[in-house]
């Protein structure tokens, strides 16, 4: 079955701008899980805090595969400050797996790598198109409009 088809073209409808967060890690090391699985549970950890406080400033997110050693979370956040409180909160799942983290780099574990990236993005500093697609990537997170709506082209909706 799957989700629902929204026939014909959409875009997303991110009015006020969004926050995308990508976060990931890559197992550098099969054989050392002691290195790579502290990681690993962590993220579900700290989706299912947030998605139970939605004033928490999540909008979206979705799990991803980059293949047999990188597994990276795609997040729409509703403002840089709403992530970054997250992030710096002292009672929340981040901040002591973040902690946990760094203490095992110091030690020399390499078993594990991790990144980040933030981009803010303004209102009508984005472009996006779906096709007879369910809802996906930030026309999940934020809806759909009409392409008509924000321009036919992609250069029409950069430039709203």
């Amino acid at each position: 079955m799957g989700a629902k088809v929204i026939e014909g073209r959409v875009t997303a409808d991110a009015g006020q701008g969004v926050v995308v967060f990508l976060i990931g890690m890559r197992v550098n090391k099969f054989r050392s899980p002691r290195d790579w699985w502290p990681v690993a549970r962590a993220m579900p950890r700290m989706l299912k805090e947030l998605a139970r406080d939605r004033s928490g400033g999540l909008i979206s997110a979705r799990v991803l595969l980059g293949g047999p050693r990188l597994v990276y979370v795609v997040q729409y956040w509703e403002s840089q400050e709403k992530l970054l409180a997250y992030a710096a909160a002292p009672d929340k799942e981040h901040r002591p797996a973040w902690a946990e983290f760094n203490r095992r780099v110091r030690e020399g574990r390499d078993g594990v790598g991790f990144w980040h990236e933030t981009y803010v993005v303004p209102a009508g500093s984005y472009e996006s198109i779906y096709v007879n697609m369910p809802a996906f990537g930030l026309g999940a997170a934020s809806g759909v409009v009409p392409v008509g709506r924000r321009g036919e082209r992609a250069a029409d909706r950069l430039a709203s």
